[in-house]
C-alpha cells in the first residue's frame, strides 16, 4: 500500500492530483490518506510526527511525504527503506527521527526523472511515481545519499604537479541532524483541540507536570479520569505527550498552537 504524509490541506487539487498518478501508475493498489494537515511548511514537526504513526501499517507500505517548502532548489529527492517500509520525499529533515529511529535503514538520493518535472510539484510529478514503481515491486534508479555525519576526511589535490594533502574536510550535516531525539513543543492540534507534542510519553514519568502558556498540567492515563472541562496530559494512542481538556479544546483553554514550547517540572 501506498500511505501519503503532506502538508497540502484537501480543499485545493493537490491530493486529488496524487491520487491520479498513484491510480495510473501503480493501478490495484491501496491508497491511504495519513495526514494532509502537517502544519503548513513545517518540516520539523512532521519529522517528529510522522514516525509515530507508522506502525499500524506492515513492512512493503510505502510512505510518500510532502513537507517541502524547499521545492525546486538545491534539496536532493530521497527513498529510504527504515525497518523494511519505505519512505519518499525531500532530503530536508523529513526523515531524521524515522532514520534515527530505525533499526536497519538504507537511504538513497533518487535518480529517476520522469519526462515532465514542473518546478513547484515534485510531489505530484517525481514523489508519487517513484512511489509508485516502489509499491509496484520495482527499484528506481538511485545511488546511496552518502551521509557520513561528525566524521571529517582529507582529500589529495595536485599543487603545481604534485600530489598534497588538503586540510580536513567536514562533512556538511544532514538536514535534521542537530534536533533532539524528543521536541517539547506543541506539532499539531487535533479536531477536539488536543495538542499533540513531539516528546514520546516513555521518556517522562506519570508523576511530572508540564507548563504550557503559564499554566500547569497534570497527567490522566484517560479523559474520564478528570472531571468536564479539566485540563491533563497523557500518552495519547500513538505514544506521544498530549495536552487535553475533558470535552472540550485544550488549544483554546490554552490558546496553543503548533510551535509553542511546553515544559516538564520536575517533582
Amino acid at each position: 500500500m501506498i500511505v501519503l504524509f503532506t502538508d497540502f490541506g484537501l480543499t485545493g487539487p493537490y491530493v486529488g492530483q496524487l491520487h491520479a498518478v498513484l491510480a495510473r501508475e501503480a493501478p490495484g493498489v491501496p491508497v491511504i490518506d495519513l495526514f494532509h494537515a502537517v502544519p503548513d511548511f513545517n518540516i520539523r514537526a512532521a519529522a517528529y510526527l510522522l514516525p509515530a504513526y507508522i506502525h499500524e501499517f506492515p513492512p512493503g507500505t510505502v510512505f510518500m511525504c510532502v513537507v517541502d517548502p524547499g521545492v525546486g532548489g538545491a534539496r536532493r529527492p530521497l527513498m529510504l527503506k527504515a525497518d523494511g517500509r519505505w519512505y519518499v520525499g525531500p532530503d530536508n529533515g523529513l526523515f531524521e527521527m524515522v532514520k534515527r529511529r530505525a533499526g536497519d535503514c538504507d537511504c538513497r538520493v533518487i535518480r529517476w526523472r520522469p519526462p515532465r518535472l514542473s518546478a513547484s510539484f515534485h510531489g505530484r510529478d517525481l514523489f508519487a511515481p517513484v512511489a509508485a514503481r516502489l509499491a509496484r515491486g520495482e527499484m528506481p534508479d538511485s545511488e546511496p545519499a552518502g551521509y557520513f555525519p561528525d566524521r571529517r576526511s582529507t582529500e589529495s589535490i595536485r599543487v603545481r604537479g604534485e600530489i598534497q594533502d588538503s586540510a580536513p574536510i567536514t562533512q556538511a550535516p544532514r538536514p535534521g541532524e542537530s534536533w533532539p531525539d524528543d521536541l517539547a513543543e506543541i506539532l499539531y492540534v487535533d479536531h477536539y483541540g488536543n495538542c499533540v507534542t513531539g516528546v514520546r510519553a516513555v521518556t517522562i514519568r506519570p508523576e511530572q507536570t508540564l507548563r504550557a502558556d503559564g499554566e500547569v498540567v497534570k497527567y490522566a492515563q484517560i479523559f474520564s479520569e478528570v472531571p468536564p472541562g479539566a485540563v491533563f496530559w497523557y500518552e495519547n494512542a500513538n505514544g506521544l505527550v498530549e495536552i487535553a481538556v475533558n470535552c472540550g479544546s485544550a488549544a483554546a483553554r490554552l490558546g496553543l498552537k503548533p510551535g509553542d514550547p511546553i515544559v516538564f517540572l520536575e517533582k
